[in-house]
């Protein structure tokens, strides 16, 4: 029941947003992969509704999400996001829970915060544009850790997300086969991964071991972890795909 009633208000927002965008652009806080798949596939559903996801950065995870009206071409400079930098000494070795505990003890909702990206001596961090002056206002210390704060990317965007790669050939595109191909397994046990709704495509919940997969897919799996598939390459010799994909660390 309660996650209905969030369900429900979660795409009222969604729809205010798009009857808003009708005469300006309008932009949400920032969504994480699920809720931007839920809005994605809500807008579809609109007639005329021109939407564009952005987070700073081409693999962000948390997005904002803009609605503009049909006389306005989607445009990423538009979105009130900003980045903000932290330097501090290498030997301090700070991670991504250290920065959102800092960031949410200043009573911020976490919907103004986007992707954190903790490197050595540097993070990254994309906030909701209002709210970067109260930020480089107010945060002197990560934890016990002294850090100076400038907005914008400062050198290079540190990228903390390492992959396991995968290689080896399926029967088909099928979900079960790709299930099948990342858990080591058989696709009887794959299907039964699906029936069981332990396995997302793309942050969508699969209903069906028969759909078919593409590149650029990603699959979540309870239990299991996180994949990507990279690529589909040839036919063997005995009829089987070659495919590459990769799991999240």
């Amino acid at each position: 029941m309660m996650k209905e009633r969030e369900d429900k208000l979660f795409f009222s927002k969604i729809e205010d947003l798009w009857r808003l965008s009708q005469k300006r652009p309008c932009f949400s806080a920032f969504l994480n992969e699920n809720e931007a798949a839920g809005a994605e596939d809500f807008l579809k559903g609109k007639k005329g509704a021109s939407f564009l996801f952005w987070g700073g950065y081409e693999e962000a995870k948390r997005k904002l999400l803009g609605v503009f009206p049909d006389y306005l071409e989607a445009d990423l400079s538009l979105f009130p996001l900003e980045p903000l930098s932290f330097t501090y000494r290498e030997e301090d070795e700070l991670s991504h829970r250290d920065f959102l505990g800092s960031f949410m003890a200043l009573g911020v909702e976490r919907s103004t915060v986007g992707d954190i990206l903790p490197g050595k001596g540097h993070c990254v961090a994309f906030v909701k544009k209002e709210m970067a002056d109260y930020f480089c206002q107010n945060i002197r210390k990560i934890g016990r850790t002294g850090v100076r704060i400038e907005s914008g990317i400062i050198g290079e965007l540190p990228c903390e997300q390492k992959f396991l790669e995968y290689r080896g050939t399926v029967a088909s595109k099928r979900l079960d086969c790709l299930v099948a191909f990342f858990c080591r397994t058989s696709r009887e046990k794959a299907a039964e991964l699906i029936a069981s709704k332990a396995v997302s495509r793309n942050h969508r919940e699969a209903l069906s071991g028969a759909q078919q997969t593409e590149e650029g897919d990603v699959l979540s799996i309870r239990g299991k972890g996180r994949f990507l598939i990279d690529r589909f390459g040839s036919l063997t010799q005995k009829g089987r795909i070659q495919v590459e994909g990769r799991k999240y660390q």
